[in-house]
């Protein structure tokens, strides 16, 4: 079943755990031009639950807990500076993009580069270290 994002259907859908789930949405929002389409607090102010879009894609997103999903995935921060995997964003301009991440703090960790196989991209972490990937991929 694919979920109705806006006005289109993703099926495919990363989702991440942050330590901060709340600033992280409005990070996310500022920085990479992300939408909230469901936040759903708990009542101590942490996230139980939130779905952010871009496009006709969508992340997920929550705060770290102690719930059974919680003992598969962890926030990046608790993992070092490895990830286990980094989404990758389709933008319609890879430099007006770069300029709105740097602007907002993004740590910019592969420079924004013409690739040989096409496209212009280039990679960053937000604050709580999650690798994120943005170009225009052919």
């Amino acid at each position: 079943m694919a979920v109705k994002a806006g006005n289109t259907t993703a099926t495919v859908i990363p989702t991440l755990r942050y330590e901060d789930a709340a600033t992280a949405v409005e990070w996310l929002c500022e920085a990479f031009g992300f939408e909230k389409h469901l936040v759903v607090p708990a009542e101590d102010g942490t996230i139980m639950h939130a779905q952010l879009t871009f496009g006709n894609g969508m992340v997920m997103l929550g705060s770290a807990g102690e719930n059974e999903f919680d003992g598969l995935q962890k926030p990046s921060g608790t993992l070092g500076r490895a990830v286990t995997q980094s989404p990758y964003i389709i933008v319609d301009d890879a430099d007006k993009h770069y300029a709105r991440a740097v602007a907002a703090g993004a740590e910019i960790v592969v420079e924004i580069k013409d690739e040989d196989y096409g496209g212009r991209d280039y990679s960053c972490r937000d604050p709580e270290g999650h690798v994120w990937n943005f170009g225009s991929y052919g």
